[in-house]
């Protein structure tokens, strides 16, 4: 596998707030332009890996634009609710070591602008909190 390839409304917004969440880099020439420069990729296709890793890794995830992206819904509950809407049909997975980390990296992922849908943080077993990013993907955080 190469990569993940994420749809959403705004390729720019969006990798950005998964290169901050994860400190990936850009793949060479998809770096954000300077400020006020035209952004064509930004509004199109974009690539963020981890940093200095072999492209063959599989950790890749790219960012496509859609003009008609809405966003999926998390629990069966809130698809039935909105038949217009699609359940989920995959989610990222990251894992930290220990229950403080998770309490950082939860105000981190709030900080960027990630909503918590939620909070099983006390669980004994597998403390964790499940979120969306910017355009309404799904992602979990948890103790691994």
């Amino acid at each position: 596998m190469s990569q993940v390839v994420i749809d959403c409304p705004d390729a720019r917004a969006l990798a950005e707030f998964y290169r901050e969440l994860l400190g990936y880099a850009y793949r060479p020439g998809d770096e954000a332009p300077p400020v006020g420069e035209p952004d064509p990729l930004g509004s199109d296709w974009l690539v963020l890996r981890p940093a200095a890793e072999d492209v063959s890794s599989g950790r890749q995830i790219a960012f496509q634009q859609v003009g008609d992206h809405v966003p999926p819904v998390w629990t069966a509950d809130e698809a039935g609710a909105d038949p217009g809407r699609q359940r989920q049909m995959l989610h990222l997975d990251m894992t930290v070591p220990d229950v403080a980390a998770l309490a950082r990296q939860r105000d981190r992922a709030i900080g960027l602008g990630a909503a918590e849908l939620l909070d099983r943080s006390d669980d004994e077993e597998e403390p964790l909190y499940v979120f969306s990013d910017l355009a309404g993907h799904p992602f979990c955080i948890f103790v691994g």
